[in-house]
């Protein structure tokens, strides 16, 4: 069996969509697990830390450089999802680029919905930058709805007159919450994780009563003017395609430097399932590499 094959029958058995549905409190213990799962870099440690107020994770492997960042924001819908099931995630990204890891445990929705991830995560870009830390030395980044949400941040951080940080590393960003792309159709027998009707829900969950085609909230639909560097990587099999396409097309228009790569065969955030997947690991030293350049 392929590793592709392989992963589409992993991805088949954690998303049952005819039977019954777990609750919220079970869907996060069962994606903590899973994160959990997978290996660290060799050498790496992980350390509880505090950023601006946000509890967060740093990681850090032999070489990494202190005075340069990776702020990583989890995905999860917005609902689900913690910096410690992403720590795997973070740590082998900022391995890549030499740098030390903050992966952060913004609030979740509906307990806190929108503003409170975007507050979170620019107080914790806030932190990094109190502490010393050039922006031309930290990168965002984040994973569906944490894409999203790292794209968000730049956009507060513009609104409020702060300094853009080197670059912005979207995976499979969710970034337009209206749903509204031709992928929501086309790729919807192919993705094996992420629906329509799934975010839909998340939606609810997290825009409330708001336009969720807010900018700050979608932000497929924001000006970029002025924003740093994007690298934007999607899985040709997922329905969340067209976001990075709109986000591509919206950074493009504004003069942004953006990279759109558009793996064949790969799924929702296939970075997570790096312990079994080659493409994982090549996508990740990609990605090391990007950023690794951007904080000079």
């Amino acid at each position: 069996m392929s590793e592709v094959e392989a992963m589409r029958d992993v991805l088949r058995s954690l998303v049952n969509r005819d039977g019954p549905q777990p609750t919220l409190e079970e869907t996060r213990a069962a994606y903590e697990a899973w994160g959990l799962s997978n290996p660290l870099p060799d050498g790496g440690t992980v350390t509880p830390t505090s950023l601006g107020g946000v509890a967060a994770l740093t990681t850090q492997t032999p070489g990494a450089r202190a005075d340069a960042a990776l702020l990583y924001l989890h995905g999860g819908g917005y609902a689900i999802g913690s910096a410690s099931g992403h720590r795997h995630v973070c740590a082998h990204l900022a391995a890549q680029a030499g740098i030390t890891g903050y992966a952060i445990d913004y609030r979740l929705a509906p307990e806190h919905p929108y503003p409170a991830a975007v507050e979170d995560a620019v107080a914790a870009y806030a932190a990094l930058l109190a502490q010393g830390v050039a922006p031309s030395r930290i990168v965002i980044a984040g994973d569906s709805a944490g894409g999203g949400l790292t794209l968000a941040t730049a956009l507060a951080v513009r609104e409020r007159g702060m300094p853009q940080p080197a670059g912005l590393f979207c995976i499979s960003p969710w970034a337009d919450l209206t749903q509204t792309g031709q992928s929501y159709r086309v790729c919807a027998e192919r993705d094996l994780l992420v629906t329509k009707t799934a975010l839909d829900a998340w939606t609810v969950l997290y825009a409330g009563e708001r336009d969720p085609a807010q900018p700050l909230i979608s932000p497929a639909f924001a000006d970029y003017a002025g924003l740093a560097p994007i690298l934007i990587h999607v899985g040709a099999d997922e329905v969340l395609l067209s976001d990075s396409l709109k986000v591509a097309e919206a950074a493009g228009l504004a003069n942004v430097p953006v990279e759109l790569v558009i793996e064949k065969d790969m799924q929702h955030v296939w970075h997570f399932m790096l312990g079994m997947l080659t493409q994982a690991r090549v996508s990740i030293a990609a990605a090391g590499a990007w950023m690794r350049a951007r904080v000079g």
